[in-house]
């Protein structure tokens, strides 16, 4: 993980609102990143990857990046049933809490 961020240690004991949001701020970044986006721009969470112009190609990579940085297996299905950040960031808070988190859609 980067400087930014708090060590895999740190996350895996946060109480699950607060993993939900490092989580984010994680996936956010790396999504940024691969749609070359400015980090002041913003990234729409409830939309579709796909329809923001990222590749699978590039979402094999990010899935990659993120079971390096989190250690843990993303089921690659999930990324394509669900491809919104939002969605993914709730999976991947389910994954690491170890119980799901409530999936709330923004408005």
């Amino acid at each position: 993980m980067s400087d930014t961020h708090i060590s895999l240690e740190q996350l895996r004991e946060l109480p699950v609102h607060e993993l939900k949001e490092e989580i984010e701020i994680l996936v956010v970044e790396l999504f940024k990143d691969a749609l070359l986006m400015e980090d002041d721009e913003d990234l729409p969470l409830a939309v579709s990857y796909f329809d923001l112009g990222l590749t699978s190609l590039r979402l094999t990579a990010l899935k990659q990046s993120l079971e390096e940085l989190l250690e843990l297996t993303i089921n690659t299905n999930v990324l394509f049933n669900e491809p919104t950040v939002e969605q993914l960031v709730y999976y991947l808070t389910d994954l690491m809490a170890g119980s799901p988190a409530t999936f709330q859609p923004a408005p």
